[in-house]
């Protein structure tokens, strides 16, 4: 498989840096889900919500 120690020690680097890069792509996803489940992104997606429910409930009054 390998023929010498420098080839060992390439894929060695090389899996290294993967891990490593896979590592910091986790850290950028946690921070991502952090932000989506933070109280103001609640807050917001609620007050849409209601605004929507609220629009909704207005028409139907004015049809009626």
């Amino acid at each position: 498989m390998y023929k010498n120690f420098d080839e060992i020690e390439f894929n060695l680097k090389r899996l290294k840096l993967e891990r490593e890069i896979a590592l910091e792509e986790l850290k950028g996803l946690k921070h991502d889900v952090q932000q989506d489940l933070s109280p103001y992104n609640w807050m917001s997606s609620a007050f849409s919500a209601a605004k929507k429910y609220g629009m909704l409930y207005l028409i139907r009054k004015i049809l009626k």
